[in-house]
């Protein structure tokens, strides 16, 4: 329904306080939403990280920035990244963005790793989000290996 209220719930995760209400009024800067929605109403879509099993953006990458964690998972790590923007360039479903309110040149979807499932899917009214696991791969406790989120 493009209601965006995955957009406003992983603002929420990734803020200081994680508190609704902090986050939008007193945190600032105010992170980016890892995930999009797009389209016209009545048909919309999210547009977030879709895990490639190939992920141009890594291969681009020139600092090793954007790299495979321990569960084969591409992620971006602030430190080593220059704000090149290549990853950028290469990524094919435009879902890394520039993020340099943050201090961090880019930001990507990471899962929600921490929170064990990500806002925009614990938080969607309709349950349009979804995650899908690769249950033939061995998968570590709490740890993703391969998912979707269409």
């Amino acid at each position: 329904m493009g209601c965006g209220l995955c957009e406003v719930w992983c603002v929420v995760a990734h803020s200081k306080s994680k508190d609704i209400i902090k986050a939008f009024k007193e945190e600032r800067p105010r992170p980016l939403p890892r995930i999009k929605v797009h389209g016209v109403k009545p048909t919309s879509f999210g547009l977030q990280c879709r895990f490639c099993d190939e992920p141009l953006c890594v291969a681009a990458c020139l600092t090793g920035a954007m790299h495979y964690n321990d569960e084969g998972v591409a992620e971006h790590d602030a430190e080593k990244c220059v704000g090149c923007g290549t990853c950028i360039l290469f990524c094919p479903f435009g879902a890394i963005q520039v993020d340099r309110k943050q201090g961090h040149a880019v930001a990507k979807c990471d899962l929600c790793v921490e929170q064990g499932e990500p806002a925009c899917v614990a938080h969607c009214p309709n349950r349009a989000l979804y995650i899908e696991v690769d249950e033939e791969e061995d998968v570590p406790e709490g740890k993703p290996k391969k998912k979707e989120v269409p």
